[in-house]
């Protein structure tokens, strides 16, 4: 028997699409038989004819549907040793067949009036289980309040790229503040803002904090490994004490296993064990609010429940006007420095980019399960870092994470990476109608049982730069950080693991500026957290991104990162640990990419259908740029640092614009480096 073709059907309409087959499909050279599952096909012969007794296979395709991840597959199977008569007409004909009658859909929410039903009213003809079990949770119609308002907003940044929304303007006359003060940083955003606001407040900055939320309300869960979290306490924020009393869970190991039921033997991979990646589960609500404690003490301010409208800058300060959600009453403040931490809703990350705002996208839904599992589903001393348990799925590689919490908790994600596309910019209300429905696929549970928390869920964004100046991250007195500035790792960080690893960079840079008044856009441009072996590793993203309309083989992602994650199984844990931690080598990710193509001669082949030839164009160049960066490392290694400690007193004072500009080269040549 072998197998002669492999679908997949981007719909969850499997009886459909069996119908189809079974009465719609009529191959020109043989007889169907009908089948619980598909049909079979087999030479035409008289009826009369006494069926033939031999040892042989008979001569005859197998096709068969099911059903997996809320999508159809198919696949057709030769059971005789030698090729069916029109064999190769029959599977092209089907294949041209069924894309014609199954093209790849990109459902658009309803437009809903609150006003006249609630949300779980109006969605639920479209997303019957996301309504159910979000009434399940506790503040459950206000969550998929904003899961549908940041569906709508990220499918309105997209699709209207070129004329963003403009909030910040350059005013000669900027509006007059109607609040007591004028204050040093103001930050807009309370979740990766909040930590970096403590800490400059702690400095001994006059410090504003606006977020549009009740302050300290999460819709994501952090994790992070112990050497990182240590970056908090080397800043000076938070006590050992402290931090280990913000930790829910730290757990034993981190698994990454990729489906390989479809994969020739050769891209199948043991599961890659990594326990010091993601292995610490933080309360980051408690996270927060110790923040927000620390910020307040240090004589910072929090104003939560407050839109942000516009900001106008003039030479002297920046005038922020936010709006009371609940009276909507618009107030003004105004800073020397404004820094946007709003994630990817951030209007400003828009209007600063443009049509490359973000190059890529992590739809991200799931929630925190506070128990309801069957003893033996999940032991809680382990996480799953990087999880599938199928192929291509309507146009995605869907991939899971869980990490368990404190006590019963489990956090479970289900995110696929995407390329942005106004025709598909990404769903989340897709997602979460694929989460509750193939959960039980990825982990035996009855949803009935399940104790739901509360929902996670967001758009992760990524910006794929060429080089330390590719993206704007700030204008005249204003900075962007964490997701809004695409601070993220190409594999399985987020803005908040970025941004804690990358801190002491930030805020050193961020305190130079502000101590000699170096607020244009030239000098807050410096301060950012690129990192050019990112820059070369996102075209791993892009092989784990199917173009949009576009039918690939179902089990490609599945062997890339079968390919590649079983190299990293030989690999020693320092190797495997610094690569998934954005801190390989130019040697190590040399090693590692020839090794791979080694093992899968196919692989360059393989990224470029998926890239195209202007990003393989565009990676080549990073690639240059990470070659010439690591020759910069080699010479500076050792001395410039110390170097710079010896020249710090005379020059800073001096020429405190050259000096900032040594420090940002500083950092850039260190981050990099293997811990």
């Amino acid at each position: 028997m072998k197998e002669l073709l492999y679908l997949e059907i981007p719909t969850a309409d499997t009886k459909g699409v069996l119908r189809w087959v079974q009465d719609d499909f009529q191959p020109k050279i043989s007889d169907k038989k009908l089948t619980p599952e598909g049909i079979r096909l087999e030479v035409g012969q008289s009826t009369t004819a006494e069926p033939a007794i031999t040892d042989q296979l008979p001569n005859e395709l197998s096709i068969f549907i099911w059903s997996v991840q809320r999508t159809t597959y198919l696949k057709v199977f030769r059971w005789g040793d030698t090729p069916f008569p029109g064999e190769k007409e029959i599977l092209q004909q089907l294949t041209g067949k069924i894309r014609n009658h199954f093209p790849h859909q990109y459902p658009e929410p309803p437009a809903i009036d609150l006003c006249q039903k609630s949300i779980f009213e109006a969605l639920a003809p479209y997303y019957p289980l996301t309504v159910k079990y979000f009434q399940q949770m506790p503040k459950g119609e206000y969550d998929l309040q904003r899961v549908y308002w940041w569906e709508q907003r990220w499918r309105e940044g997209v699709r209207n790229p070129q004329q963003p929304k403009q909030v910040i303007f350059y005013n000669s006359q900027p509006p007059v503040s109607n609040s007591q003060g004028v204050y040093d940083l103001i930050y807009i955003g309370g979740a990766l803002g909040a930590i970096h606001a403590a800490v400059m407040a702690q400095i001994g900055y006059k410090v504003l904090l606006i977020e549009r939320l009740a302050f300290g309300r999460m819709n994501r869960e952090w994790n992070i490994s112990r050497a990182e979290i240590q970056s908090l306490i080397n800043l000076g924020l938070f006590t050992a004490e402290e931090v280990e009393s913000i930790i829910a869970r730290e757990y034993k190991d981190g698994f990454n296993k990729f489906f390989d039921g479809n994969n020739p033997q050769h891209l199948r991979s043991p599961i890659l064990s990594t326990p010091t990646v993601l292995n610490i589960a933080l309360d980051s609500e408690k996270l927060l609010q110790l923040c927000g404690q620390k910020l307040q003490a240090a004589g910072g301010e929090i104003w939560d429940e407050m839109e942000f409208i516009r900001a106008d800058i003039d030479s002297q300060q920046v005038a922020v006007t936010v709006k009371n959600i609940p009276s909507q009453t618009e107030k003004i403040t105004s800073g020397r420095v404004l820094v946007d931490a709003m994630g990817t809703a951030s209007p400003i990350a828009w209007q600063l980019n443009g049509s490359r705002a973000f190059d890529s996208v992590c739809p991200t839904v799931g929630a925190v399960i506070d128990g309801g599992f069957e003893p033996g589903v999940w032991d809680s001393q382990y996480g799953d870092v990087l999880n599938s348990h199928g192929d291509i799925s309507r146009g995605r590689q869907l991939i899971w994470e869980l990490f368990p919490g404190g006590g019963e908790e489990l956090t479970v994600y289900l995110f696929h990476y995407h390329q942005i596309n106004p025709q598909n910019p990404g769903s989340l209300l897709e997602m979460y109608e694929d989460f509750f429905t193939i959960l039980p696929e990825y982990r035996r549970c009855n949803l009935d049982k399940l104790v739901w928390k509360k929902p996670t869920f967001g758009y992760i964004p990524g910006h794929f730069s060429a080089n330390g100046r590719d993206r704007t991250v700030a204008f005249d007195r204003l900075v962007t950080i964490g997701d809004a500035a695409s601070l993220q790792s190409p594999l399985v960080f987020t803005g908040f693991g970025s941004l804690v690893r990358n801190l002491e960079r930030l805020t050193t840079l961020l305190n130079t500026a502000l101590k000699h008044d170096l607020l244009s856009f030239a000098h807050l441009n410096q301060i950012r957290a690129f990192q050019s072996n990112i820059a070369v590793t996102w075209m791993f993203s892009k092989g784990m991104m199917v173009p949009t309309g576009k039918f690939l083989p179902p089990q490609r992602v599945n062997a890339m990162l079968n390919n590649f994650f079983g190299l990293l199984v030989d690999e020693p844990s320092e190797i495997t640990d610094n690569f998934i931690k954005d801190k390989f080598t130019w040697s190590t990710f040399n090693r590692l990419a020839l090794k791979a193509a080694w093992n899968n001669p196919a692989l360059l082949v393989w990224i470029w259908e998926m890239a195209g030839t202007q990003d393989m164009l565009r990676w080549s160049r990073n690639y240059v740029n990470f070659t010439s960066h690591a020759a910069v490392s080699v010479l500076l290694n050792g001395w410039f640092s110390q170097f710079l400690k010896r020249i710090q007193p005379w020059l800073e004072p001096r020429n405190p614009g050259l000096w900032l500009r040594l420090l940002a080269i500083d950092y850039a040549v260190r981050v990099d480096k293997p811990s």
